[in-house]
């Protein structure tokens, strides 16, 4: 169990510093999102190969389509994540992105059956006001409106790779992680082969942080992700999953000098809490209808 939230934690804290790496590294978004996942599935792979797994994800085609159409949602939300660190910064982008989640929530109903309940319906406003709060002074200014746009788009393609990736249900661990993360590398692939070529002139200086992103934060980090989520309770991994955004928001303000607004630091808290909200109060939801299923001896 120990292992299991070091994992998991240092993945979070991992995946947290994506934005603040992507900085040192004078590519465009694209080509870095490029770079990312191709390193990032050749060492999946070897890990995959050295722990003499067994291929399981061909048993089941519906699954696997499902986990297909995850894989290209999750290349898109990466494309769209990276363009908006580089247009509206770090701690903003992580902000947006981070309502993904929320999208899930709210879709949740529909897609999955889930009742909608006060605190779901309550977290979601809170978001809402949230995005408005941190959003609002970028929204005034015509140069930013890209990069949140692009900050949107990688929380609803978010919320895609989400669903989908759910209803996968047979292919779990790190088969998952390396089904999703390879035919993310296909979708980025053929956007970039059809937008610039594969070209990719990568300047001196810029090796080494392209290797951090790729092997530590997306490999690495993946591996940790899904080898620990499996081993921990459900609501932990829902209360700790928000070191994430926490982490990139301490990170942009402490290595980049990004520093938000009083009103985007109360936003801030609005959308992190309105989503922690919103999940905590569906697990204890779950954990009370569990336990009046329990039968009495």
């Amino acid at each position: 169990m120990k292992s299991a939230y070091f994992k998991y934690i240092a993945a979070l804290l991992l995946f947290g510093s994506n934005g603040i790496v992507a900085n040192y590294i004078l590519l465009n978004s694209y080509e870095i999102v490029f770079l990312r996942t191709l390193i990032g599935i050749i060492f999946l792979i070897l890990v995959f190969v050295l722990s003499k797994q067994k291929v399981q994800f061909l048993k089941n085609k519906s699954h696997l389509l499902y986990l297909v159409i995850s894989g290209v949602a999750m290349g898109a939300s990466w494309m769209f994540l990276f363009e908006a660190y580089a247009q509206i910064g770090v701690s903003i982008a992580s902000l947006v992105y981070y309502c993904g989640p929320v999208i899930v929530m709210v879709l949740s109903p529909l897609i999955f059956r889930e009742n909608m309940t006060s605190g779901k319906l309550l977290g979601f406003l809170a978001v809402i006001i949230g995005m408005l709060c941190v959003n609002g002074q970028a929204l005034s200014q015509n140069g930013n409106s890209w990069g949140l746009t692009c900050g949107i788009l990688s929380a609803i393609t978010y919320a895609i790779m989400v669903v989908f990736n759910k209803k996968a249900k047979s292919i779990t661990g790190l088969e998952n992680a390396m089904c999703q993360l390879f035919t993310s590398f296909i979708t980025v692939a053929i956007f970039i082969g059809l937008k610039q070529g594969f070209s990719v002139n990568i300047m001196q200086g810029n090796l080494i942080p392209i290797l951090l992103l790729g092997v530590v934060c997306t490999g690495i980090g993946c591996y940790f992700y899904f080898s620990s989520i499996g081993g921990l309770p459900v609501q932990t991994v829902s209360i700790l999953g928000y070191l994430e955004p926490l982490s990139a928001l301490i990170f942009s303000a402490a290595i980049l000098g990004e520093k938000l607004s009083l009103v985007q630091i109360a936003g801030a808290l609005l959308i992190l809490g309105g989503a922690a909200f919103g999940e905590l109060f569906r697990s204890k939801k779950n954990e009370l209808r569990e336990e009046k299923g329990k039968v009495v001896l």
